[in-house]
């Protein structure tokens, strides 16, 4: 009931946030739903008005990203778990997006803006395409020496498959590292607290330091962001 009362709020509150089809009229909610469900659309909608123009001016500083006129959508299907992701459209256009369920869980506007911030910093470093090239070199190269090792077909691209894999996957967690490290400053920058931001690790499964694993430790990521905070504010 909180979800789709809380998309209902920003689509009302913001507009045309969603890309999918507005929920159904609702039946009235008691008082102590609507408040809460409120407050984090309005928290949402905020974070979106401050924290965008900046990922958008980094972008075009950078001139990594040929496209930096962001797209923000909101996952309004039910049952989806706390999550944002960043892709690209078929025209090459940025899309971050946002399920109902991060924005109900979030603590503060300090952990969207600095989501925000992280998932717009996977764009302006340009990671979609440089993980890509990554998974394509390494899907190549086992290629090569499963067919000189004088593998059948089939074992040929089963290696190119695990190449492509392997390659993508080891330079995942510096990827989300150097995120990390954007999206503070872009937060920070659009006058948020990142380090309070970064909270919300506290809530997301550890995991850990598992081998070819694609996340850093939370503890690890946590840390730069304190530490790039410091350099930040540094006199």
């Amino acid at each position: 009931m909180r979800l789709s009362l809380l998309a209902a709020l920003i689509l009302s509150l913001g507009g045309c946030v969603s890309t999918y089809p507005a929920p159904p009229a609702l039946p009235p909610a008691p008082t102590s739903e609507v408040q809460p469900a409120r407050a984090a659309a309005e928290n949402f909608l905020t974070v979106l008005a401050r924290v965008e123009p900046v990922a958008e001016s980094y972008c075009r500083q950078r001139s990594v990203a040929a496209n930096c006129d962001f797209r923000i959508v909101v996952d309004d299907r039910p049952g989806q778990p706390p999550n944002a992701f960043q892709t690209l459209d078929r025209t090459g256009r940025p899309v971050i997006g946002f399920t109902l369920a991060l924005i109900a869980d979030a603590r503060n506007p300090d952990e969207l803006a600095f989501v925000l911030g992280h998932e717009a910093a996977h764009h302006i470093a340009g990671h979609i395409p440089k993980r890509n090239d990554q998974a394509l070199s390494g899907a190549l190269l086992a290629g090569v020496l499963a067919q000189t090792s004088g593998l059948s077909p089939d074992e040929v691209r089963a290696a190119q498959n695990m190449g492509a894999e392997v390659a993508a996957r080891s330079y995942s967690r510096e990827f989300e590292l150097e995120a990390d490290a954007l999206g503070a400053e872009i937060a920070l920058v659009a006058g948020y607290d990142p380090v309070r931001g970064s909270g919300f690790f506290d809530r997301l499964p550890d995991p850990g330091d598992k081998f070819l694993g694609s996340h850093p430790p939370n503890a690890q990521r946590k840390a730069l962001v304190e530490a790039t905070v410091r350099r930040l504010q540094r006199p």
